[in-house]
């Protein structure tokens, strides 16, 4: 009776290959990272003027709403605003092709709107109609084929790219408050959009170490082709079959 089973020259070789390639893939993901931001210099000083904007005024206010906030009242406000993203999202589905998503995300809208008070309650949620990763018109450009272009920081708004700068102004004609003639309303639901952005991200604070200007840049663009790719992960490994079998 065999117990043990040792691995052959050829099962060792399989898994050096593997892991010397997968080092690889890492490295050349950071240095593909680094020729995606040719213009560091200037981004990091628009970076270090957004960090202190944030760190003095914004983040202080984030904070604030979120202790002095019942947790029912500022998940519903939170619920609010996600729903209304979810016109963005089937406009966007709609312009990709993807008809089944756009049925997706509709319903979960028009459930939500209704039954769910204008978005308060995910009830869609609750019935089984999860909400998805979301789509927007850099998304869109990056489908017909439009490069991502060099990383930027944008004043005010943050990490985007040349193909996702213009992309915003595209997806804010989505939002209804866009249309709305009472200036002080549109500015007060922008704002109050904005504070609850910044408060779903608080917990991100404590994740970043080292340079945070790496940091945020790099999830950013990580995070914005695992979108673009529907979440599909490049496998280079498929043809050497399942490790766990050795």
């Amino acid at each position: 009776m065999k117990l043990f089973s040792f691995p052959t020259f050829s099962q060792l070789a399989v898994k050096l290959l593997a892991t010397t390639t997968l080092a690889l893939t890492l490295f050349s993901s950071s240095l593909h990272a680094e020729d995606a931001d040719p213009l560091e210099s200037v981004n990091r000083n628009m970076f270090y003027l957004n960090d202190r904007l944030d760190h003095y005024a914004l983040r202080p206010v984030a904070v604030a709403y979120s202790e002095i906030m019942p947790n029912p009242l500022e998940r519903g406000i939170g619920n609010f605003f996600s729903n209304l993203d979810e016109i963005t999202n089937v406009v966007n589905d709609l312009l990709q092709g993807k008809f089944k998503q756009a049925g997706h995300d509709g319903s979960r809208f028009l459930i939500n709107s209704t039954i769910g008070m204008a978005g308060i309650f995910d009830v869609a949620k609750r019935a089984g109609i999860s909400k998805s990763d979301g789509e927007d018109f850099g998304q869109t450009l990056a489908v017909w084929g439009v490069a991502e272009g060099p990383y930027l920081m944008l004043p005010l708004m943050g990490p985007s790219t040349m193909r996702d700068a213009p992309s915003k102004f595209v997806d804010s004609l989505t939002n209804p408050f866009s249309y709305t003639d009472d200036v002080r309303t549109r500015n007060a639901v922008r704002a109050v959009d904005l504070l609850t952005t910044r408060v779903s991200l608080l917990g991100v604070d404590e994740l970043a170490s080292g340079d945070r200007y790496l940091f945020v840049r790099d999830v950013y663009l990580q995070r914005t082709r695992y979108l673009v790719n529907d979440g599909a992960i490049e496998d280079d490994f498929g043809e050497f079959g399942d490790f766990d079998e050795y």
